[in-house]
């Protein structure tokens, strides 16, 4: 029989386990390996959405950097297709034309026989604000050939927003709020800028996603039928404009990047 009592010889306490280690510290190795899957998922995610739109193929459109996407990326409208009338929804649902920031009207059916270079475009985006001077500078220098230039806002606030910035940067070219989005839609737009270059019968010649630059403005007018004026410049957005046959020099305006 085994000792008992104060006799019994004592035994040693059983060992402690070994404690459990982790392949990095306290870690283990299939936490490590979700946690890099996590950091692989959301650099893939971030990478999709930092990516620049690509280039469309289609003949006459002519890719630019810097584009903010405002929608899923879709095919808009081709060269060759007539451009659809810039209509919105009224107040009892009903087709109702697009007005200007006078209140009148923009009907693309009253500007048969002239060449209309239509620019989708935001207050609050940084590359329609860049090329703002071009569009401008444009617009009076190809008015002598019947050229018709239509700003369309969209993703304004009020129609005010779209009110002061035409008039902070002299925008004498017809703009339009297209607050709800209708014409926007109606164009399968999904990035700002967007150009969009009619000839003298409605149809599409021309598009241009991003913001265009006097070299590639004049490329898209030239397919519209239009001859760069003599004097027109080819000043880059921002570093000052020549005006048609006058020789002076008028600077950006300020507040755009460069002016």
């Amino acid at each position: 029989m085994p000792l008992v009592g104060p006799d019994a010889p004592l035994l040693d306490p059983p060992e402690p386990p070994e404690p459990r280690r982790g392949l990095v510290g306290p870690f283990t190795g299939r936490q490590l390996a979700a946690a890099l899957g996590i950091v692989v998922i959301v650099a893939a995610i971030l990478a999709v959405v930092t990516a620049p739109i690509a280039a469309l193929p289609t003949p006459g459109i002519a890719p630019q950097p810097t584009q903010y996407a405002i929608g899923p990326v879709g095919e808009g409208l081709r060269v060759g297709d007539r451009a659809p009338e810039l209509e919105v929804l009224g107040t009892d649902g009903s087709p109702a034309p697009l007005l200007d920031l006078a209140g009148a009207p923009v009907r693309l059916a009253d500007l048969r026989g002239h060449p209309v270079w239509i620019n989708f475009w935001a207050s609050w985006c940084p590359p329609c604000q860049a090329e703002t001077p071009t569009i401008r500078d444009f617009a009076t220098a190809y008015a002598p050939q019947g050229l018709i230039v239509i700003g369309i806002s969209v993703q304004e606030a009020t129609e005010s927003d779209v009110r002061a910035y035409a008039q902070k940067y002299a925008l004498g070219y017809t703009v339009a709020a297209d607050l709800a989005g209708d014409v926007f839609r109606r164009y399968r737009v999904y990035g700002l800028p967007t150009q969009i270059f009619l000839d003298e019968g409605g149809v599409i010649r021309s598009v241009v996603q991003g913001p265009v630059t006097p070299e590639t403005a004049a490329d898209a007018l030239a397919r519209i039928g239009l001859r760069r004026p003599p004097g027109s410049g080819a000043t880059s957005p921002g570093s000052g404009a020549t005006s048609p046959g006058s020789g002076a020099t008028s600077p950006a305006p300020s507040g755009l990047p460069g002016g």
